[in-house]
């Protein structure tokens, strides 16, 4: 069982999507196979755990919605990982950029292409997620990338300064005027930045 590299596992409340305003309990493993512009996580401060030793850390929080989350989680997640949190009660997501395939036994896939942002629009490895979350920018042209979804979101991109920056503001409201206009998406926002938790 090989040892995963993981940047932190935290409780908090889902900040997006259709989860948003559940108690959580995040694992954020390291690394990723894409460069995003707008990427958030320290990828060189990660320690490594075992399996064992991320569920015992999981079930150390009251809460037991588990997302597995990056960096990209599909590079080091598996079914053995998902069926042990399966085991301690945990009901497991995953949030993944959807370029690699994720491990069989996840209850809730939550999809969030990057090809626009790292210079591709091709078709991913995941052609069917519960969620399918995509980031507007104003600029790269919305796509559901082939993807079959049970929903279909839009967030907007934070492009800095706070999410009432005067350019966070502009993106926020362009994308509401996209909703509107195509209501098959739905308006997603970053809502932990918004109250500011984690």
């Amino acid at each position: 069982m090989a040892l995963k590299r993981v940047n932190g596992i935290f409780a908090t409340i889902q900040g997006e999507g259709h989860n948003a305003g559940r108690a959580a309990v995040f694992v954020r493993l390291a690394g990723c196979n894409l460069r995003c512009p707008f990427c958030d996580t320290d990828f060189a401060a990660y320690r490594e755990m075992s399996d064992a030793d991320i569920v015992s850390a999981v079930c150390a929080f009251g809460p037991r919605f588990v997302v597995l989350t990056g960096g990209e989680p599909a590079l080091q997640a598996d079914a053995e990982l998902v069926g042990l949190l399966h085991g301690a009660g945990c009901e497991v997501a995953m949030e993944t950029n959807g370029t690699r395939t994720p491990p069989e036994g996840i209850d809730w896939l939550t999809v969030s292409p990057k090809q626009p942002f790292v210079g591709g629009l091709g078709r991913l490895a995941v052609a069917r997620c519960n969620e399918l979350k995509c980031i507007f920018d104003g600029i790269a042209p919305v796509s559901d990338f082939g993807v079959e979804a049970d929903y279909y979101y839009l967030q907007p991109c934070d492009v800095g300064g706070g999410p009432q920056s005067e350019p966070n503001r502009r993106v926020t409201e362009a994308c509401i005027d996209y909703v509107l206009r195509h209501p098959q998406w739905r308006l997603s926002l970053q809502t932990h930045k918004l109250a500011g938790f984690k």
